[in-house]
């Protein structure tokens, strides 16, 4: 497949202005799109994902779509609010969409309501980063259906729901930097098993603290910040963290350079309570050469499967804590994890291949 002629302007919906693994994936998909000669617009809120657009691209500013954390009946009132602004933005949405020659590609589940009010000249294109496991995600993508044009899914566990739903879908996987070195495998005194996610209650944080709270000798870090509605869920793991059990063997880094966490940490922990898509922070560790134990469902069960990781159940940290006990003992499975799991990047997760391929596909049709 080809790429596409340079003329076409290239429009990117997201549906907020934080970085995280998707608008990781959608910021290097920009420069693939920008080194091919398209012009190129970013329709997302404001934040700190603007400032990391390439010079030249424009930006778009729309209201944040989603609801971040809220509960009871402020979730309720989130919920009014947010439909008034996937109006909002639907309308801005269109005065950049409907020129002739314009592709769009919508990078987030949330977004799509937006896409789906604005119309724009061609049906869009989905990225999709989020493997379909509610009534309301399902929801939203019928509500949106009607203008996607294609749905690109990360990976084969969340292309099934979207075939289930009715969608045209093909598979163009996530990939990450290659060829990086791999890092020491000598285990640190204490030993330290590390997180890399938004500090957000389905990503399982609250779990690895449980299981970490049953090896008394094993310290954890968590590297990411998180979304004010999320607030109260931040508040609660610190006061876990805080009990006689964990105290003094927890520490929250916020934002941080992948490498430099990486280097800290023996293991690292992909604990999501419901699937993800195809998590970039377990391919970093592959590439860099860490042990991965990840929860055995979506895109992580993909990655990890055939010893290029340890597969748990999600939710059970009596499982996970048995699981990192289990590599941090054994120098021999650490090694063959490791090897695998760089060898697994090697032959189909190096973004100098995978992103072409990626932006070739959202654009073909």
């Amino acid at each position: 497949m080809t790429g596409s002629a340079p003329e076409r302007t290239i429009v990117f919906v997201a549906h907020t202005g934080q970085v995280s693994g998707a608008e990781k994936v959608m910021l290097d998909l920009i420069d693939v799109a920008v080194d091919r000669g398209h012009p190129v617009r970013v329709v997302c809120p404001d934040g700190p994902l603007p400032g990391r657009l390439p010079t030249g691209v424009d930006h778009v500013a729309i209201p944040p779509l989603g609801l971040s954390g809220e509960r009871g009946l402020a979730r309720l009132v989130g919920a009014g609010r947010l439909v008034r602004d996937w109006t909002r933005a639907g309308r801005i949405l269109r005065r950049v969409s409907r020129s002739p020659g314009t592709s769009t590609i919508v990078n987030s589940l949330f977004a799509l309501p937006a896409a789906r009010i604005a119309r724009p000249a061609n049906r869009i294109s989905w990225l999709v980063h989020d493997t379909l496991s509610s009534g309301r995600q399902r929801a939203v993508v019928r509500v949106s259906a009607p203008v996607v044009r294609r749905a690109v899914s990360v990976s084969e566990a969340t292309a099934v729901p979207l075939v289930e739903l009715g969608l045209p879908v093909v598979v163009a996987h996530n990939g990450v930097t290659w060829p990086v070195p791999a890092l020491p495998t000598d285990l640190h005194d204490p030993p330290v098993v590390g997180m890399l996610a938004l500090l957000t209650p389905w990503k399982g944080h609250a779990v690895t603290l449980d299981a970490v709270a049953e090896l008394p000798d094993v310290h954890v870090e968590f590297a990411g910040g998180s979304f004010p509605g999320d607030a109260d869920h931040v508040a609660a793991l610190r006061d876990r963290a805080a009990q006689p059990d964990l105290a003094g063997r927890v520490r929250f880094l916020g934002h941080t350079d992948l490498r430099a966490a990486l280097e800290r940490w023996d293991v690292v922990i992909s604990a999501s309570v419901t699937p993800e898509a195809g998590p970039l922070s377990v391919l970093e560790a592959m590439a860099y050469g860490k042990p991965v134990i990840g929860t055995d469902h979506g895109g992580t069960t993909e990655f990890l499967r055939g010893g290029a990781g340890v597969l748990v159940p999600p939710s059970d940290p009596a499982a996970l804590a048995s699981a990192i006990g289990r590599v941090l003992a054994d120098v021999d499975l650490r090694r063959s994890l490791t090897g695998r799991a760089r060898r697994r990047i090697a032959d189909g997760h190096d973004k100098s291949a995978t992103l072409p391929r990626m932006l070739d596909e959202l654009l073909s049709g």
